[in-house]
């Protein structure tokens, strides 16, 4: 009798991956979204506006950033990470050079011709009024968190000895918070980079300066 055979067993085909591959960078996608936003606000950026720019269609944004409220935190950080690596302000060795940086930085940020003018976060906070109430929470800790910063370095500067002893860095760091925002909408509505120079100097003027100690021998002239 002839031997039968038995066929040998097939190799288990790979299993395919279930979905589409992904055929855009994502990280691109996610600079596009931010220029949207940071141009239009929230509100003003429809899903429309968003999936133009970054070259997608809606499936796919939701699949890979999952929805508008998702993306525009996402976008958020981005700008915020870049502006923190491109102006690290509490470097400087005294809380006033800190600030002057700071506002410096931001008086030629807010008026580059190479992105929207303004700022995303000031267009964030004048634009999600139909937001979730966890994104007003988050917007509004950013804030919080960027004001606190201020109020560290002025703290750190009091203790150092270049700012003078009681001042009230609270109060100061409410000042400088506010003359941002101020700056971030008057470059949304057009304002001249000189214009916010102009702020800048001024705000300055303003913060307490540390008085020079007299000499013993300018102390005894005086007497």
């Amino acid at each position: 009798m002839k031997k039968i055979l038995s066929a040998a067993p097939r190799a288990a085909a790979p299993k395919r991956p279930r979905g589409r591959p992904r055929s855009f960078d994502r990280d691109q996608a996610l600079e596009k979204a931010m220029e949207v936003f940071w141009s239009k606000g929230f509100e003003g950026a429809s899903l429309s506006d968003l999936t133009d720019a970054m070259g997608i269609n809606p499936p796919s944004l939701y699949a890979a950033f999952g929805d508008k409220e998702k993306l525009f935190m996402e976008a958020m950080e981005r700008y915020q990470r870049r502006a923190g690596e491109s102006c690290p302000y509490c470097d400087e060795p005294t809380a006033r050079a800190a600030i002057e940086k700071l506002l410096l930085y931001m008086a030629h940020e807010l008026t580059s011709a190479e992105h929207p003018r303004g700022c995303l976060m000031a267009m964030a906070a004048a634009t999600s009024n139909s937001a979730s109430t966890k994104l007003k929470d988050a917007l509004a800790a950013k804030r919080m968190a960027s004001r606190a910063r201020l109020k560290q370095r002025i703290d750190r500067g009091i203790k150092e000895g270049d700012v003078p002893a009681g001042t009230d860095a609270a109060g100061l760091a409410d000042f400088f918070s506010t003359i941002m925002s101020g700056m971030s909408l008057q470059a949304k509505d057009g304002i001249s980079r000189k214009s916010l120079l102009a702020t800048v100097k001024s705000a300055m003027a303003i913060f307490p300066q540390v008085e020079a100690k007299k000499s013993a021998k300018a102390v005894a002239e005086a007497a």
